[in-house]
């Protein structure tokens, strides 16, 4: 065995997640967390695939992990490490514990098994099992069945307790007469869940374990095996759950999308650090951080102990935080890539940089600002209602001679200010009259930025076809 480095200093934190079903924002929670530490505390994130539910595990969620740790920026230092790879390396463990007494196998069959626990329920007791084929000195085993093969059993300690000080929970006791000689084989010789990851931890050098609270009752256990095979057992940060919009916990049955999703739907992934990091940590009252600043403030102390609600209205504010604090270059790049989800692909970075500038303080998503994008890239239609509202006999004459005017004028943002205020002088309009109904015209909606800033970035021949349609 590998010595646990909890007294080397350089922390190692790992994210272990099942394939088996696609991983949403409350399991992308619990990979942020100990990244966060590893990285702040210049330590080691380890990835690791916990794929030996192969009925239920599928490429097809590995993938999700993979590209949605990606795109978040949840790099790690280490792996993937596939458990089903391991399988020699975990068979390698059990034989040296079942040689050294730390395990041994046990034939009771699942009927006896199922009959014990019924005779204990209607008995009042907690249901376990009750050590029939535990050796101890001077006991007499039952006779071994032939053709039975058996599972094998952690010899659990006898007595006293065991506890560690959760950096959330804080101490936790549980008596070992609690816990039963826990299954790590099954008659096929294939090892369990709670074997295999302290194996893993211990090969890995897993100092802090920073996980979903739905794992506490599987520590006090773990801890046992740890120490059972002479190692000292990793920091435990048991971490509350992430509830959805009605309360209940976030799960795939209750319509949690996978994490590529918020990816395809235009989110930003610096945004989504920041809103993921509050959901169960904070840093006084900031609401708004960029990754930098949450490396350089995250630390276990600050875990919340109370489980975190998610609120999308709350995740695309902060999402339109970012948006609007984001370089235009930058910002272009991302709504590129979904205009040419849209089939538009001939567009100059430069003057998509400027359209963002334009919008993004009223988008929330870069879905949001591509939806005006396009407005400069292809035919509009305007709504009819508001056509009918705006562009009234009236009005035409105006925009007949705006056309004219905007025809010669120097294809800039003062010219065409310039254009509009002498159009506004000759008729006696307001501003209101003519540029909602240009809006309507040009952009297809009458609520958008200044006039003038919109048409600069306006192809002059299409603005004038447009205003000429009239």
């Amino acid at each position: 065995m590998n010595d646990n480095p909890s007294s080397a200093g350089r922390v190692r934190t790992r994210f272990a997640p099942s394939p088996t079903g696609f991983i949403h924002l409350g399991n992308i929670r619990s990979a942020l967390y100990p990244w966060a530490f590893a990285r702040s505390s210049g330590g080691d994130f380890i990835l690791r695939i916990e794929d030996t539910d192969l009925e239920r595990s599928s490429q097809a969620a590995v993938d999700v992990i993979l590209e949605g740790m990606s795109w978040l920026g949840l790099d790690p230092d280490e792996g993937p490490f596939y458990q089903m790879q391991r399988m020699d390396r975990y068979k390698e463990v059990l034989a040296q514990m079942q040689a050294s007494g730390l395990a041994y196998p046990c034939y009771m069959s699942v009927g006896e098994l199922d009959a014990l626990r019924e005779r204990q329920l209607a008995n009042k007791e907690k249901p376990r099992y009750d050590g029939t084929w535990r050796p101890e000195p001077g006991k007499t085993l039952p006779p071994v069945p032939a053709g039975v093969p058996p599972v094998l059993r952690f010899r659990n300690q006898a007595g006293g307790t065991v506890s560690w000080d959760d950096k959330v929970k804080g101490r936790i006791e549980i008596r070992n007469d609690e816990l039963d000689d826990l299954v790590i084989a099954r008659p096929d010789g294939t090892p369990t869940y709670n074997f295999c990851v302290v194996v893993d931890d211990i090969d890995m050098r897993i100092t802090h374990v920073i996980r979903g609270d739905d794992h506490v009752n599987n520590t006090p256990r773990q801890i046992n095996i740890f120490r059972a095979l002479g190692q000292e057992p990793p920091v435990y940060a048991h971490l509350p759950t992430v509830l959805n919009e009605q309360g209940e916990k976030m799960s795939k049955r209750s319509g949690a999308k996978p994490v590529t999703q918020y990816r395809d739907e235009g989110f930003l992934p610096d945004a989504m650090v920041n809103y993921l990091a509050r959901l169960g940590w904070s840093h006084g009252d900031d609401e708004i951080f960029s990754r930098q600043q949450f490396l350089q403030w995250f630390s276990l102390d600050h875990l919340g102990r109370s489980a975190a609600q998610f609120d999308e209205a709350k995740l695309r504010w902060v999402n339109a935080q970012h948006l609007k604090a984001m370089d235009d270059n930058a910002l272009a790049l991302l709504v590129a890539q979904q205009l040419r989800k849209r089939g538009i692909a001939h567009f100059f970075e430069e003057h998509l940089a400027r359209i963002c500038a334009l919008f993004k303080d009223r988008c929330d998503t870069t879905v949001a600002l591509a939806d005006w994008a396009v407005r400069f890239y292809q035919p509009i239609q305007p709504d009819p209602a508001e056509l009918a509202r705006h562009v009234a006999d009236g009005v035409r004459p105006a925009l007949g001679m705006l056309s004219r005017m905007l025809e010669g004028c120097p294809w800039e943002k003062a010219a065409i200010a310039e254009a509009i205020k002498e159009v506004l002088r000759a008729t006696g309009m307001k501003m209101p009259q003519l540029a909602m109904p240009v809006r309507v015209l040009v952009m297809g909606t009458a609520q958008t930025p200044s006039l003038d800033a919109v048409l600069e970035l306006c192809d002059r021949a299409v603005v004038i076809e447009r205003l000429r349609a009239a």
